[in-house]
């Protein structure tokens, strides 16, 4: 892979910064809280108008319609995370849902769906995991039949981020219950304000309701809210998980939090020393450079493969795992080099950055379990990726 720019790559890095110098000021900071919250929805129309967000998103779909350009892309990367800018909005909806209209949604479903999404105005939760069916997906028990042209669904998810914010949610629901666990299944679109939603926060470690419990009690869905075929749900529902993965385990974000690292290293002292000039937390730093580098290099290397229209293979599927281990090391250096101050919670004078890193710290804890435990990507990894024996199940007991 050939990473050396051309004067073109060159002159659009002086673009990037040039728009960063005019506008960097605009972005929204840690304290704009809210999924809506105004300077976060103009930030993201600002970088969409110049092609720093949704950028190969088609403009009939919202889009800024630009072509792929896998260093273009690098560079924008790297210039917003060097001036500690926001690069816009991301989360279910936009990194998950629309990627997969795109490949999988009818032409109705993207002109009603995508521009809202990337503009911010329309909020989604994901309908994945069930008290019962978490890492076992398959084993779904919510249902869905058909009466006078809808679904009538029935059953509850659980963990259903930003449930209690969302406008719309993509659920996966058993529609044939005869059929084997993996064929059965529909991925559904609706609104959040069908009547038969019940949302019911759950307290996670940062001390806020991230994750929800959603009930369904005969929530009646038109049939054409439906992506793909009915009974072909588990094909959509995989394409939606490998942008979860990729959300999850991003390198850019990455790269971006590294660098929020370094200034809090050259800020912050211990003992009239800078923490950054401490050869142990110096150390800490490189090493975890060189893991974000490496992260990057394979982020690339997954581009490429998806831009020649081939799967990415075993590059692809480590990036959860590693990923969210990585931001999880990445938020406790953070903390360490805060020293006392990495310890504060919740509201104070000296507080850093609206006390993020303390959040981040704990929810990226979580994150090594949601969104398929570490386990579970591991055996992923082994089976699919290294054509490993697959792991053996436990007998059944013999009938009495």
């Amino acid at each position: 892979m050939d990473l050396s720019l051309s004067q073109e790559h060159e002159e659009f890095r002086k673009e990037v910064r040039a728009f960063l110098d005019r506008y960097g000021h605009e972005a929204p900071g840690p304290e704009d809280h809210g999924l809506k919250h105004p300077s976060r929805l103009a930030w993201q129309k600002t970088l969409i108008e110049n092609g720093y967000a949704a950028r190969t998103i088609p403009r009939e779909y919202g889009g800024y319609g630009g072509e792929p350009d896998i260093l273009k892309s690098r560079i924008i990367a790297e210039e917003f995370a060097r001036a500690g800018v926001s690069t816009g909005l991301s989360g279910q909806g936009i990194s998950m849902l629309v990627p997969t209209l795109l490949e999988l949604g009818t032409e109705a479903q993207k002109q009603a769906y995508i521009p809202p999404t990337l503009s911010g105005e329309m909020i989604w939760c994901q309908g994945y995991s069930e008290p019962g069916a978490g890492s076992d997906l398959a084993s779904l028990k919510t249902s869905a039949v058909v009466e006078e042209g809808h679904f009538v669904i029935n059953g509850s998810k659980i963990w259903t981020s930003t449930a209690k914010q969302a406008d719309m949610i993509f659920c996966l629901v058993r529609t044939e219950p005869d059929a084997p666990k993996h064929e059965g299944i529909s991925y559904l679109l609706f609104s959040m304000d069908t009547p038969g939603i019940e949302v019911r926060p759950l307290v996670d470690m940062t001390e806020t309701a991230n994750f929800n419990e959603v009930f369904f009690t005969d929530v009646r869905v038109p049939v054409d809210q439906i992506v793909g075929r009915r009974g072909e749900g588990w094909r959509v529902a995989n394409a939606t998980l490998t942008h979860e993965r990729g959300m999850l385990g991003d390198p850019n974000a990455a790269y971006a939090r590294l660098m929020s690292i370094v200034d809090i290293m050259h800020e912050e002292s211990a003992g009239g020393e800078r923490i950054i000039d401490n050869p142990v937390m110096r150390d800490r730093l490189v090493r975890l450079q060189a893991r974000v580098t490496a992260m990057q290099a394979n982020g690339l290397r997954n581009t490429t493969a998806r831009l020649k229209g081939e799967s990415p293979g075993l590059s692809g599927l480590i990036v959860k795992l590693m990923g969210c281990d990585l931001n999880h090391d990445l938020a406790g250096l953070a903390i360490d080099a805060m020293g006392e101050l990495g310890t504060l919670y919740g509201e104070g004078q000296y507080l850093r950055e609206a006390g993020s890193w303390q959040s981040r710290y704990m929810y990226d804890l979580g994150l090594i379990i949601g969104g398929g435990t570490a386990q579970i990507q591991k055996n992923i990894i082994a089976e699919r990726g290294l054509a490993m024996p697959r792991e053996p199940k436990p007998a059944r007991p013999a009938n009495s």
